[in-house]
Formats: structure tokens, C-alpha cells, sequence
């Protein structure tokens, strides 16, 4: 059976192959593995560098590739190539601060070791929206430390998938070290449930989250990690730049068209002339913002959504929207009948009463008018979601209470919700993760610490509890 792959902007078919086979992908792997993991750490982290320079050296390619099937504006794209080539000294640096060999002097001459180990093999099930670098994201440390990995990229960009593999084996990572999982949900779950993983590493949504948890809630022999979604809360408080302040709320919605998992969902402002100033400063920048297919000149501000079934889905969620009685601020429209284009679009839904707590992933923000700023607080906890938060304006002393009580892995301050900096921990709580962040912390998931008590000559003796050995009898 073969899966095709559709670019986003014209329908046109850029990639297709065969599907894959869950167990004789980790069959493989799983071979693979004793070899690998012997090598030492230096040895494994220079086969890595020298797959960022056949990255580097392919960028232009990459990027064109990443763009045509995301949708994504190439300006974006060949950040994205940048991030990818940026992860491996990053992870290097990581490892090494969080996952060294440790030694203690104990009693008696004795010594107190900690090490990592690999835990073996590791699915890695990648999202679309960023389709290189995050598995990556995932795999560059789980192969530093010394893992084998099944990648499975998402059904929606195998293309990428395919090339971030390739290279990899181009620059001298062993084929079994790195398997490609060409495949849909259904390979998605076969992998998975296969015995011979010993944990998952997952970016997606929420749903799809849930549902993995369930699978390995019999299995807490093997890790799981989830990177998911959000419904990121935008604050702007008594902002002193109300130009500025408009300028972070746009890039914060409508990056990636929407997106990212960080993308600000919920905007929120204090009710009166500043939220109207704040409203009317977005709407003029939004009239500037390109929206075009990824390789036009100029280039566009933002792409297509993934496909004409995201773009359906937003835009019902944004008619719920309007129907439980969201005042349209700017339309939400598709330009181009057949393909999946959405303009951004702003609506106030602070008179609807039951506002959904779910993540709109395209460029939809609802603004949320509020009195005061323990109201806006209320406002930003409310959902179950806890990936990214961010407050624009406020004083020392608010951002500290924000910091404080909003409940969140990424919170920042003056800064956009999205674009979080790779050399530090990512994730979320909440429905957006399980305690396991990425990032900088992704060698925490990818190795596990032994404790060893170590002495070069055996000595022991037990001190209590025995009978005088003059009492016993022959």
C-alpha cells in the first residue's frame, strides 16, 4: 500500500511510498542496538556533528522540501533547517551537564558511582507542523545517548521524514540506528504497542496524547514522553507600547498560520480605551500580513494550513464560535476555493458563557475582555491546557504574581508566547504534557541514572544478631 503526499498551497502530489512495518523496523533497530550503545559518547556525539554538516550542507534543498509540503513560508522553513543543525550542540552540551558520571568516596574505600545508561530502543512519532525539527528534537539526544530509534513522521509530511533520515545515514549514523515508519495512524498505533520498544517519545495533540497514555498505562517499564498542545493565554496589561504590544499578540497568533503549539489561543486585556487601541493597532498589522503560497516573492507572512480537513475543522470551530455568540472582529475567510488558506481572524467571545477549552490550530484568537488583573488571571487558568502563557505591559510586581500563579511550562514576559529557545526546558502541564520536558531536559527521558556502590576488594561483616560461635556445638 502507498501514501502520497499533497503540498498544501496548489494540491499538488510531491511524494509517495510504500508503507512500512512496524515490528520489522524495530526488528532492526533492535539489532542494532548493542553495537551502538558500546560506542562511546564522544564517539556518538561526533557521528552527530557530522550529521548538522550534511544538514547545513543540504539546507537549501531541506528547506524547499519543508516548505512545499508544510505550507510554511520559506523564510520559516530554513529557520527551521537552522534549528535542526543548532539541536546537536545543544544536546551535546545537555547530556553532559545533566547525564555525567558522578563519584562519591564512601566508607572504607569504597566509591559511589551514578551513570547513564540507553534505555534501547525508542519510537519517535513526529508532528507536521514542525516536521524536521521536532523529532529531532526527540531523536538527536535519544541517539547521543546511545539509543536506537523507529522515526514514524507524520502521515502528512513523510517527505521531510524520509530526507531527515537519510541524512542521518549519510552522515555515518548506522541504518539500524535510525528507522524509517512510513505509515498513518494505524502504523502510528502498531508501533506503539510493539514489545520490542522501551518507551515513546510524542509531539501531537492533546487527543492523540490521551490516547497513548492509555495504551502504556499497563506499561510503566517504558518511558513516555508527550509534547502536546495548548490553549495559550496573551495578556496585555496597561501595555506603555500599544504598538508593540499588537505587534507580539499577531506573531503570537498567526506564526506558522496558527500552527504551533505555542501560538497565543486567548487574548487577554483589560476592558476599555486601551483594549479598543490595542484591537485597532492588530487590525491595521493584520492588513499587512501576506498570506501566500511558501515560495511566492515577496515572500508571505504565513502559508496555508497542513490541508483542506485542518482548514474545515478551524472554521467550524470558529462558526461555534459565532454561533454561542462571539462578536466577529475580523472574518475568518478562505480566499481560494479548494485549498487551505485562511486568513486571521479575531473575534470577542467575552459574552459567550461556555467558551470551549480546546485548541484552535490555525489563526483564530479570541480576545477576552476582563476588569481587573485577578480576573485576568482567572481568565489565563482557565482551561486544562498549561503549555505556554505570556503577559505584555504590567509591572515588575504583576509579573511576578503572573509568573507565580498561572499554571504553565513556558511563561514569559514581554516576549510572544511562541519561539521558545531550544537551550532550555519545553513542555507543559496539564492536558499539554506529562511532566517529561523536552529540550534541554530531553536527556532526562532519554537515559536513565545507575547507582553503583563500588569497592575493589570485597570486605563485609555482619555486626548483629548472630549467636556467640563458642556456644554452638560441633
Amino acid at each position: 500500500m502507498s501514501l502520497y503526499s499533497y503540498e498544501p498551497a496548489t494540491g499538488a502530489t510531491l511524494w509517495s511510498g510504500e508503507v512500512g512495518d512496524a515490528a520489522a523496523e524495530v526488528a532492526r533497530a533492535r539489532d542494532a542496538f548493542p553495537a551502538w550503545a558500546a560506542q562511546p559518547v564522544t564517539y556518538r556525539a561526533e557521528t552527530l556533528r557530522r550529521f548538522a554538516n550534511v544538514v547545513r550542507s543540504n539546507e537549501a534543498q531541506f528547506a524547499e522540501l519543508i516548505a512545499r509540503e508544510t505550507g510554511k513560508p520559506l523564510w520559516e522553513a530554513i529557520t527551521e533547517v537552522g534549528a535542526v543543525v543548532n539541536k546537536v550542540e545543544i544536546s551535546i552540551s545537555a547530556y553532559m551537564e545533566r547525564t555525567g558520571t558522578t563519584r562519591q568516596e564512601a566508607a572504607l574505600g569504597s566509591k559511589i558511582a551514578v551513570r547513564h545508561k540507553p534505555h534501547g530502543v525508542l519510537a519517535v512519532l513526529g508532528p507536521y507542523n514542525f516536521p524536521a525539527h521536532l523529532p529531532n528534537g526527540h531523536i538527536v539526544p535519544a541517539l547521543l545517548a546511545g539509543n536506537c530509534v523507529v522515526f514514524k513522521p507524520s502521515e502528512k509530511t513523510p517527505a521531510v521524514g524520509e530526507m531527515l533520515v537519510r541524512l542521518y545515514h549519510e552522515a555515518g549514523v548506522p541504518e539500524g540506528a535510525i528507522r524509517l515508519l512510513v505509515g498513518g495512524p494505524e502504523e502510528g498505533r502498531a508501533l506503539a504497542g510493539q514489545d520490542g520498544i522501551d518507551g515513546l517519545l510524542f509531539t501531537g495533540s492533546a487527543r492523540a496524547g490521551q490516547a497513548l497514555h492509555r495504551q502504556f498505562a499497563e506499561m510503566p517499564h517504558k518511558i513516555l514522553a508527550l509534547e502536546l498542545g495548548g490553549n495559550n493565554p496573551l495578556v496585555v496589561w496597561d501595555a506603555a507600547d500599544v504598538g508593540a504590544a499588537a505587534t507580539i499578540a499577531v506573531q503570537s497568533a498567526y506564526l506558522s498560520a496558527g500552527q504551533r503549539c505555542t501560538a497565543a489561543r486567548r487574548l487577554i486585556v483589560r476592558d476599555g480605551k486601551t483594549a479598543d487601541q490595542l484591537v485597532r493597532a492588530m487590525l491595521k498589522l493584520m492588513d499587512r500580513l501576506i498570506l501566500d503560497e511558501p515560495l511566492a516573492r515577496p515572500q508571505p507572512f504565513l502559508g496555508p494550513v497542513i490541508d483542506n480537513a485542518a482548514a474545515d475543522q478551524v472554521q467550524s470551530q470558529f462558526l461555534d464560535l459565532m454561533i454561542s455568540g462571539g462578536r466577529v472582529i475580523r472574518r475568518l475567510d478562505r480566499p481560494q476555493e479548494g485549498r487551505p488558506f485562511l486568513t486571521p481572524a479575531l473575534i470577542d467571545v467575552t459574552e459567550v458563557a461556555s467558551r470551549p477549552d480546546e485548541e484552535i490550530f490555525g489563526p483564530a484568537l479570541q480576545l477576552i475582555r476582563v476588569p481587573d488583573f485577578d480576573a485576568a488571571i482567572a481568565e489565563a487558568n482557565a482551561t486544562r491546557f498549561g503549555l505556554a502563557a505570556s503577559l505584555v505591559g504590567g509591572s515588575p510586581q504583576q509579573f511576578d504574581r503572573f509568573w507565580s500563579e498561572v499554571r504553565a511550562g513556558v511563561i514569559n514576559w514581554n516576549k510572544p508566547t511562541n519561539g521558545a529557545p531550544s537551550n532550555a526546558p519545553f513542555g507543559g502541564v496539564g492536558l499539554s504534557g506529562n511532566h517529561r520536558p523536552s529540550a534541554a531536559y530531553a536527556a532526562d527521558y532519554c537515559a536513565y541514572p545507575v547507582t553503583s556502590s563500588e569497592a575493589e576488594i570485597a570486605r563485609a561483616s555482619i555486626n548483629e544478631g548472630l549467636r556467640d560461635p563458642n556456644m554452638l556445638g560441633d
